[in-house]
């Protein structure tokens, strides 16, 4: 097949340009998407067969960007790429829950889309571009699915909405949204925002889907010119009609009442809705009942749902019980734990996270290392999900994307609410002790908390809720439910979490199940997630009206100061001798950078005497001399004609003979100065050329009574003779002067031009 490319051209006039049959060709579909000089390449494979015993869809999405494609080594020892990093993580779960739900119900087989960066320049952002890439790929191949989709990054940018903004320009926006979605409904939603309205955030999502139909339409058009409009026959499923018939007829009125019971205890709930399932597989003759039991656990599961969702919509009951817009009751505590910086316990109904707040300093700060994506991070979140938080006996092993993609989540929602200027490092993390519902907006309440507790002052405390949806297409009729458990989150059409402030909306991520959901359910769900987000920072506001006004005896303490930029070696020193020299004498930690040109140093410790002593040590270092200052100096040479001594840190200057005492000395060793010696000097001038010291000793002495200033004689006259000199002879000249002093005078009587020590 000879190449084929498609063009979709952006508002603002850049384009994507779409090709296949180029590269990678025996995959079952590859495409290569350009934009810029930034390059994608997308491919899928999909088994022809089913695993036995499957009855799910097996697709893993991966995601990966090429340090090479930025002119880049790896970091590490190994020198290449190892595993995906959180933001390869992220991306590829973007990707992964726009697709999944598009595959059809009956489709069973592994599925595999790996999305390559090859090339990028760092302008265009490729996360953007990657579900587009996938997408395509998939279209022109001959696996099933209903699609095709599309993914575009929506930013406000001073106040207009742009389409796969650069990384430049993203750093303006108070809005940014990434949106998947069909021709004909949103599918996937995931953002961050300062404090917008619910209309804003609407007009948005309208914005972004306007640009997912033209990308959507060339990706049918592409599929056309590829001849790829056939899709492959499968069977994946062997059903039995007259079985799913008998299920349902013995099984929905009991599984009916059972979510009528409004029972809040899900292993009640879940215990009886499975005594249903395994009553009627036991009245199975026993010759096909091993046979038929994976069928009616199937049949049994759809009419479980069924039975729960038209209890809903019919009497609007919920599965414990509640209202369609009640939020199950709440409990909370700060300064839980003794140890961390900061702590709270959130519990809402049967979901419950135990969060802490570690405040640190310069030093802990992460470092990111990504592709297109270098810098330094201080706020971070982790949130971990054990396995006992629901009752399954599995051992913890590591971090999983879905632990990632939470986090993320709760990550965002209170990142713009941390404060500017906060000078710690700061680390959230939330351990999900139970878990029923939205554990990632338990996080973010129990986050807010814990950063509370442990008196870093937040712009606004925030909270976060789930938001679940029921709908009948036949009758039209559909029910908003606010925060969803877990079993409604399973069996529902929507899952859509929103977090914010009082004042607006801080994040946002919502999965869409169904079709042709109308923009007038999404703004009746934001609504009602507003008065439930505003419910729970009551409730938060009771817990802890306001951040502790001290922080607590153990966090550290840290001061901060700026240089000028010029300064910054003087205070690092040769290999980091004088900044570990402070840090050993004082007991603090000191760490420096340069930001907007100038030194910004941290002094962190556990007691302020640190603090202070090596905060003096650095002033010491940055302080500019001052003529008429005195300070107290180290001698650190000794010559013929005075003595150098370091008055302030890496600055020496000249006490020459003359300015030692009010008495004239013949010689250094009448002065009865050494090494090492600590004496009191004044600066009395900095020459304005060199920049070179001149010091005295005499000046802060008591003149001696009578003392008469030398005075300078004319040129070509002797000046006259100081009291004290000796006669002088016919034919003398004075005291000879040897050559260092003649040289120290011509040089302006500073060491630098003898050791080049200053």
């Amino acid at each position: 097949m000879n190449p084929i490319k498609k063009t979709i051209e952006l508002a603002d006039g850049r384009k994507i340009t779409l090709e296949t049959g180029k590269l990678a060709k025996q995959a079952d579909g590859a495409v290569e998407l350009r934009m810029g000089n930034t390059m994608l390449l997308a491919t899928v494979v999909s088994a022809k067969e089913a695993g036995e015993g499957v009855d799910f869809m097996p697709l893993q999405v991966e995601y990966k960007e090429k340090f090479s494609s930025a002119g880049r080594f790896p970091g590490g020892f190994l020198k290449r790429e190892g595993r995906a990093s959180d933001y390869e993580v992220l991306t590829a779960r973007l990707v992964d829950r726009v697709l999944r739900p598009l595959f059809p119900d009956n489709y069973h087989a592994d599925t595999f889309v790996n999305i390559t960066m090859y090339s990028s320049d760092g302008v265009d952002m490729p996360d953007a571009l990657a579900g587009l890439a996938a997408s395509a790929a998939i279209a022109v191949s001959d696996i099933p699915f209903n699609g095709p989709i599309s993914e575009v990054r929506v930013a406000r940018i001073d106040g207009e909405f742009v389409i796969n903004p650069t990384f430049e320009q993203l750093e303006r926006a108070d809005m940014e949204l990434m949106v998947g979605a069909t021709y004909d409904n949103i599918m996937m939603v995931e953002g961050e925002m300062n404090e917008v309205s619910e209309a804003d955030l609407l007009a948005a999502l309208k914005a972004a889907h306007e640009a997912i139909k033209e990308q959507c339409k060339a990706q049918i058009e592409l599929a056309e010119l590829a001849g790829k409009t056939v899709k492959r026959e499968y069977c994946h499923e062997v059903n039995d009609e007259e079985l799913r018939a008998d299920v349902k007829a013995k099984c929905y009125d009991k599984a009916y009442a059972i979510a009528k019971a409004g029972c809040a205890d899900k292993h009640w709930r879940q215990d009886s809705f499975d005594a249903i399932c395994d009553e009627y597989i036991e009245s199975l003759p026993e010759d096909v009942r091993d046979e038929k039991t994976p069928l009616v656990k199937r049949y049994y599961h759809d009419v479980e749902k069924e039975a729960v969702r038209r209890c809903i919509l019919d009497e609007g009951i919920r599965l414990d019980g509640r209202k369609t817009t009640e939020i199950r009751p709440i409990w909370c505590e700060v300064d839980y734990l003794p140890g961390p910086h900061g702590s709270a316990v959130f519990t809402r109904g049967e979901t419950q996270s135990l969060s802490t707040v570690t405040l640190g300093t310069k030093l802990d700060e992460k470092i990111l290392d990504d592709v297109l994506n270098q810098g330094r991070e201080r706020f971070l979140l982790h949130y971990n999900f054990p396995p006992f938080s629901t009752g399954e006996a599995k051992a913890v092993r590591g971090v999983g994307r879905r632990e990632i993609g939470h986090g993320n989540l709760a990550h965002r929602a209170l990142k713009r609410m941390f404060p500017d200027d906060f000078p710690y490092v700061c680390r959230v993390v939330s351990d999900i002790l139970e878990s029923n519902g939205s554990s990632s907006m338990a996080t973010v309440c129990a986050g807010t908390l814990a950063l509370l507790d442990a008196g870093v002052k937040m712009k606004k405390p925030v909270s976060g809720i789930a938001m679940g949806l029921i709908t009948d297409t036949e009758s039209s009729k559909y029910a908003v439910l606010s925060d969803i458990l877990g079993d409604e989150d399973h069996l529902g059409d929507m899952d859509f979490k929103v977090t914010g402030t009082v004042d607006g909306i801080t994040a946002t991520q919502m999965d869409i199940k169904c079709d042709g959901l109308s923009y007038e359910i999404l703004e009746k769900a934001l609504m009602q997630a507003r008065d439930g987000r505003l419910h729970i920072l009551n409730i938060i506001n009771q817990t802890i009206p306001a951040p502790r006004e001290d922080y607590k005896p153990h966090v550290p303490r840290i001061v901060t100061m700026t240089i000028p930029k010029e300064l910054i070696g003087a205070v690092i020193g040769p290999g980091g001798k004088i900044i570990q020299g402070i840090q050993e004498e004082s007991g603090a930690t000191v760490s420096i950078d340069e930001i907007d040109d100038h030194g910004y140093i941290e002094v962190a410790a556990a007691n302020k005497a640190a603090i202070d002593k090596a905060l003096g040590m650095i002033n010491a270092i940055v302080e500019l001399p001052e003529e008429g200052k005195t300070y107290t100096g180290k001698v650190v040479n000794i010559m013929d004609f005075g003595a150098f001594v370091q008055f302030m840190p890496n600055r020496d200057g000249l006490l020459h003979i003359s300015e030692i005492s009010w008495e004239r000395l013949d010689n250094m060793e009448a002065s009865g100065l050494k090494e090492g010696d600590e004496v009191e000097v004044k600066l009395i001038e900095i020459d304005k050329k060199t920049g070179k010291f001149r010091l005295s000793m005499r000046a802060l002495l008591p003149k001696p009574e009578g003392w008469v200033e030398p005075q300078r004689a004319p040129r070509g006259e002797r000046a006259p003779r100081r009291d004290g000199d000796r006669p002088r002879r016919d034919g003398d000249r004075g005291p000879r002067r040897d050559r260092g002093d003649r040289n120290d005078r011509r040089n302006g009587g500073n060491r630098e031009n003898h050791e080049n020590n200053e």
